[in-house]
């Protein structure tokens, strides 16, 4: 569970950070959440936005998408939000505690 400093860390690091997943009118399906399990292992730290045509909200998919790929929702803000996830073996990210 990240702390509230964690988060605001985290959240000051994804402004800089490109959107690189969109969740349109497919939804969440298995192709989606396996990219984003290689995204989160290979970066930590990944934004997302969920498309108009979506049949979730952004919140509704940070809360459906994070357990599913073991992940911390950072921040839901407008269509976007962002996941985090510890690397074992590809650390980039240190938190403050």
């Amino acid at each position: 569970m990240l702390t509230s400093k964690q988060r605001a860390q985290l959240r000051g690091i994804a402004n800089s950070y490109e959107t690189i997943f969109q969740i349109g009118k497919g939804g969440i399906n298995d192709q989606i959440i396996k990219q984003i399990d290689e995204a989160l292992t290979a970066r930590e730290l990944i934004k997302l936005r969920v498309l108009e045509t979506a049949p979730v909200s952004a919140r509704e998919a940070a809360d459906e998408t994070a357990p599913k790929v073991n992940a911390d929702v950072v921040q839901v803000i407008g269509t976007r939000f962002i996941l985090y996830r510890e690397s074992k073996d590809n650390k980039q990210i240190y938190l403050v505690k």
